[in-house]
């Protein structure tokens, strides 16, 4: 058994003896092995590669491309500032149109002013320039009140103590209402301890006492819904609605249509003949004109006379022109003061108002 098994390990080893060997050899010697260069990989660019007549073609498209989209870039840049300019050239002319559009009405607003005189006191505001003017006349003393409406609330006219029947100062309208003046505003009916207004009266754009035709040279003076004066005699209330009234109210008589002095009626020539006299009229730019004269008593041995009311509005350059109530009941205030001499000796409650605010 030992035999057997020595004399297989001599015959395996001998059988390796030549392996080692040549390991042992590599092992110990400077062998280089050098493959050849077709081993190897070739880079992609070495791999495909195009013919030169290809290449030449491609590369004058993409300079092309280039130089394409630098001109179209420079081109968006010159048309981006011309677009910028173009702008600003349109909004400087813009503004100078407005401007030279604006001179006629601003030439025109100096020259009605400067028939008032100097104003006395300025309220200004987003919502409305009111201006404040005293007149003194050969046989009275009067105010005037000139108000630019810029906007649609700057003006409305309020029943007093915001309710038919009763009755407030216009001083008191203005504080409740918080606004800046005031001005009396139609006639009055009393009634059952209540004062109501007289004839057709409007209030937020609704009939406070419903429509009646005019009679006894009544008219209806108030404003519609684009701050325009609407005033007359309006038959039917179907002719009245067409001007979209907003408020407004009624007395006698009408003073000035077109910058022509209307006839007075013969009973409002003499009775009384003077008073203390509030007037309501308009300028051709729609901005509006009060008037209020002061008187002592109402016996007419003081104050204005109509026609010298109508005088006045006609040296001021107004259009259409219609009386107020007048006598105790003309107030004019103004900034919280009461500007007028009211010949009450007090301000008179009032069933109506017009109000402005700043």
């Amino acid at each position: 058994m030992n035999l057997t098994v020595r004399a297989l390990n001599r015959t395996a080893l001998l059988a390796c003896a030549p392996f080692l060997g040549i390991m042992i050899w590599l092992l110990f010697s400077d062998i280089v092995i050098q493959l050849p260069s077709q081993a190897f990989p070739k880079p992609i660019t070495e791999q495909v590669r195009l013919p030169e007549t290809d290449i030449k073609p491609a590369a004058t498209g993409l300079d092309l491309a280039q130089e394409t989209a630098s001109q179209t870039r420079e081109s968006i840049q010159r048309q981006i500032k011309l677009y910028k300019q173009t702008n600003a050239d349109m909004a400087k002319i813009t503004s100078m149109a407005a401007s030279q559009a604006m001179r006629p009405l601003q030439i025109y607003d100096r020259n009605i002013t400067r028939k008032l005189g100097n104003a006395s006191a300025t309220i200004e505001s987003d919502k409305l320039r009111a201006q404040l003017f005293y007149i003194k006349a050969e046989n009275f003393t009067a105010y005037a009140l000139k108000v630019k409406l810029k906007s649609k609330d700057a003006m409305t006219m309020a029943l007093g103590g915001d309710k038919l029947g009763k009755a407030e100062t216009t001083l008191a309208a203005v504080n409740r209402h918080q606004a800046v003046a005031g001005i009396n505003a139609g006639g009055f009916a009393d009634g059952r301890g209540k004062r109501y207004p007289l004839s057709t009266t409007i209030v937020d754009g609704s009939y406070a006492t419903g429509f009646e035709p005019p009679h006894k040279d009544l008219f209806f003076v108030g404003l519609n819904d684009k701050n325009e004066l609407i005033g007359g005699k309006f038959a039917t209330k179907q002719q009245l609605d067409a001007h979209n009234p907003r408020f407004g109210a009624s007395f006698v008589p009408v003073l000035l249509r077109g910058g022509a002095p209307q006839p007075i009626p013969v009973k409002w020539q003499t009775s009384p003949k003077r008073a203390p006299r509030t007037i309501i009229a308009n300028y051709k730019d729609e901005q509006l004109l009060f008037l209020v004269a002061d008187g002592y008593n109402e016996s007419g041995s003081s104050g204005a006379t109509l026609g010298e009311m109508q005088l006045l509005l006609q040296r001021y350059g107004a259009v259409d022109g219609y009386n107020l109530d007048g006598g105790g009941s003309s107030s004019l205030i103004f900034n919280g003061r009461v500007i007028n001499k009211p010949s009450d000796g007090q301000l008179r409650k009032l069933p109506t108002h017009f109000l402005f605010f700043k």
